[in-house]
């Protein structure tokens, strides 16, 4: 692993951010800020935890620390797209998106696992 683009859990957090923002930006002009705002900064803050904790990945704490941080804010995705699926999207739930965050979660909780019992130190 040379650098964080090379992690699965980035790539995939990364991509969903992408996906979230063109979507958040669909959503009621009145919602842009509220909403929309809400569910931007969440999904980007999973992969900006992730790139965080990976540079500092030389102190294993710090690593698993902001991965929890990724997972956190995950979930707080999740929850997001479950008030906006229910107000906006009722005939057409976000359904894939709730999926594919909860597959991410699971993914970066299984990143953690490696790290606690793997991880070691290296000279970068």
């Amino acid at each position: 692993m040379k650098s964080y683009n090379d992690l699965e859990i980035y790539q995939k957090a990364f991509s969903l951010a992408i996906q979230i923002h063109q979507m958040s930006l669909k959503l009621p002009r009145y919602e842009l800020y509220e909403q929309g705002s809400q569910i931007r900064r969440s999904s980007k803050r999973i992969k900006d935890t992730i790139v965080e904790g990976y540079g500092r990945r030389r102190y294993k704490d710090d690593f698993i620390k902001f991965l929890v941080y990724a997972q956190g804010s995950c979930d707080e995705t999740i929850s997001h797209l479950r008030m906006i699926s229910e107000i906006h999207f009722p005939e057409s739930p976000l359904t894939e998106f709730i999926e594919q965050y909860d597959s991410l979660g699971r993914q970066i909780n299984k990143f953690i696992q490696y790290v606690e019992k793997n991880w070691k130190r290296k000279d970068y």
